[in-house]
């Protein structure tokens, strides 16, 4: 029979394993496919901070939409999102240079991953004001 110090140092020593340099990291550390779609297509244009400043959009007009503005986000519901993200600014009467979206179709998931992620913009700016 096992004295209760080394099942102790084997339980130490399973965990000690379980934490070592090839594990690998937990999921949150890694952005979300939304996330990655977002940084690499919409940043350029709605910024990193979802404010329209991003490095393109001083040359556009009209203006990419300020995700941070109360008054815009009001005015938005979140199938409108979706429907701009999937037919672009072309289509929904918004700035041409806006691509659509079309293959998030079969990706609900991440379409309302984009979709949170510009929703939080205007949660973000609520907390910063409090």
């Amino acid at each position: 029979m096992r004295s209760p110090m080394i099942a102790i140092l084997l339980t130490l020593a399973a965990v000690a394993g379980a934490c070592g340099k090839d594990s690998q990291p937990p999921a949150q550390d890694k952005p979300s496919e939304a996330q990655a779609l977002f940084d690499k297509r919409c940043v350029r244009c709605h910024g990193v901070n979802g404010d329209a400043r991003g490095p393109f959009s001083d040359s556009l007009h009209p203006r990419p939409a300020n995700y941070t503005d109360p008054a815009w986000q009001a005015s938005v519901t979140d199938d409108q999102i979706k429907e701009i993200i999937l037919r672009g600014g072309v289509n929904m009467h918004k700035n041409p240079a806006m691509p659509g979206s079309p293959m998030l179709k079969n990706h609900p998931e991440v379409l309302d991953g984009l979709v949170k992620i510009i929703r939080g913009f205007g949660k973000r700016r609520e907390r910063d004001r409090t």
